[in-house]
């Protein structure tokens, strides 16, 4: 395969892994996979040597996708400041909108390495984010507030979705976690 097959098919994989891991949660198969993609498990694991190292390069291109759509909300000129930071918090890109990253609390155990590359990727790339915070300060739209404190609590809440089955134990979709979680802390942070 030349680098660029190789990339697009890399790319195939990880979407199709979306849609299994959606489906059968962390108990989905490497067979499941390869059904889905109709492709066989030799091509996969020519790309990936196991399902571990599949999940891991799942974490990062899942966040590069968020964090793109994150940056396109940031250079949005429709949007005023508290319109965008709302966004960028609550930013799920439209294909993962249907994914169950409820099954998510699993990894803690299952896959410490993981789990933790995930926590890594929570707590990295909040330049865009702090940025509309300061700005919006300095604009008396917002309040002025602690970044620290805020960006550890929006860190801490998202990681009890990851690290608990609380949303499974509650009936409560991601999608909708995360939209509780912004309209909690941004309303706190509102200037009135």
């Amino acid at each position: 395969m030349n680098l660029n097959s190789t990339r697009h098919t890399r790319i195939r994989i990880l979407e199709a892994t979306a849609t299994v891991f959606n489906q059968k949660g962390m108990k989905f198969t490497m067979d499941d996979l390869a059904k889905e993609l109709t492709m066989s498990k030799k091509t996969i694991y020519s790309i990936f040597r196991d399902k571990e190292a599949l999940l891991y390069a799942m974490v990062d291109y899942a966040f590069d996708n968020i964090k793109e759509c994150e940056q396109q909300v940031f250079c949005d000129d429709s949007l005023d400041t508290v319109e965008k930071l709302r966004k960028m918090l609550g930013v799920l890109p439209d294909s993962y909108k249907e994914i169950d990253f409820r099954q998510l609390f699993s990894l803690r155990s299952k896959y410490p390495k993981i789990y933790e590359k995930i926590e890594e990727r929570l707590e990295s790339g909040w330049d865009s984010t702090i940025a509309l915070l300061e700005k919006g300060v300095k604009e008396g739209v917002l309040r002025p507030v602690n970044v620290v404190i805020f960006k550890a609590t929006f860190e801490a809440a998202i990681e009890q979705f990851f690290g608990r089955d609380l949303l499974i134990s509650h009936d409560i979709s991601y999608s909708d976690a995360l939209d509780e979680l912004v309209s909690l802390l941004f309303d706190g942070i509102i200037k009135k």
